[in-house]
């Protein structure tokens, strides 16, 4: 790593810390997003009538589609992580969070790492844009610094709200205090899993696809009684915290699904209690 990149590493890990978000920042191509997301649409067109496949895109789908696993391990990606984490690093999830054109589907203000099941803090939130992510198309919004802050939650099961509980912070959050995190296809934000974070509805005419991957350390331990997977795609398990994942064979294949179904169900007991979502 020559001082220039040394530099820029260390300057991401301290503005993490600070404000317990960085955005932009470049790790691909346009040109290689938009390839991510004409493989995404492609598998939409074939199996997109399937409510269990729909489900496959909020949880898992490094599991059986063979693009995310891929982008899970990009260097780009976790070598940034791994200045926050270490170098052995897990996907614990990496669920899309797609906004379709001119909807009213949004994000409430929340922090992840309420429900998640984890004894550890330490978590990096990569989140990958493969179409714009703009204001007027609903880009995530952070306050700085408020992942020091431990907030109670309360689950709304609003319609139009993309979380799986409609989750929000149980205090009112000062809009003007939060920054947007615009990002263009190829680009991405990491946060921290305690931070404040939001977003609102896309008022534009194209889709908003945007894939949040999970980084937790391999020493990473669950809260009693977890029994959740986590994919290994960067350095060694030492630990064995967490049920191995295995990558997909090929898409959308007889014995990924079966894999997938045994994961998320256990995933659900944690973040559901047990409830299928």
């Amino acid at each position: 790593m020559s001082m220039m990149e040394s530099a820029a590493a260390s300057t991401v890990a301290e503005t993490f810390a600070r404000d317990g978000f960085v955005c932009p920042i470049t790790v691909m191509s346009a040109g290689e997003a938009s390839d991510y997301r004409r493989q995404l649409e492609a598998a939409e067109a074939e199996y997109g009538a399937d409510k269990t496949f729909r489900k496959m895109l909020r949880r898992y789908p490094n599991l059986v589609l063979p693009f995310i696993d891929e982008i899970t391990r990009r260097p780009e990606i976790t070598d940034v992580v791994a200045k926050i984490l270490g170098p052995d690093l897990l996907v614990l999830d990496a669920p899309f969070f797609i906004k379709e054109a001119s909807t009213k589907s949004f994000v409430s203000w929340h922090q992840d790492l309420h429900y998640w099941g984890l004894e550890t803090e330490e978590e990096v939130t990569a989140w990958v844009a493969l179409s714009p992510a703009t204001a007027e198309s609903g880009c995530m919004r952070f306050v700085a610094g408020s992942q020091n802050r431990r907030v109670d939650h309360r689950d709304t099961y609003a319609e139009d709200n993309l979380l799986t509980r409609g989750q929000e912070l149980a205090v009112e959050v000062d809009e003007s205090e939060a920054t947007d995190a615009a990002l263009q296809p190829g680009q991405m934000s990491i946060h921290h899993g305690r931070v404040f974070h939001a977003s609102h509805p896309n008022r534009t005419g194209d889709r908003r696809i945007g894939l949040a991957i999970r980084y937790i350390p391999a020493r990473a331990r669950q809260t009693e009684g977890g029994n959740m997977a986590a994919m290994l795609v960067r350095g060694e398990d030492r630990y064995g915290n967490f049920r191995a994942c295995r990558p997909p064979t090929g898409l959308m294949t007889e014995a990924d699904i079966a894999h997938w179904t045994e994961i998320a169900g256990a995933r659900n007991k944690v973040m559901l209690g047990g409830k299928a979502g």
